[in-house]
């Protein structure tokens, strides 16, 4: 069963990412997948949260 995080929620796993930019994240199609369940509320799924962070990985041994 998925784990479903609020945006205050996900700004807390991601250090230096405020509420606003990610907002704008999901404005421009450029942050994790979210769900729009009600038109006021957004729910990101904690495996994609965290599957998008390991996506931006750079360099590398």
């Amino acid at each position: 069963m998925p784990v479903y995080l609020t945006p205050d929620q996900v700004v807390l796993m991601l250090p230096g990412v405020s509420r606003g930019q990610l907002a704008q994240l999901r404005f421009h199609g450029k942050g994790p997948s979210y769900r729009k369940p009600t038109p006021k509320t957004v729910l990101y799924v904690e495996s994609e949260v965290v599957a998008w962070v390991e996506s931006t990985t750079l360099g590398g041994a």
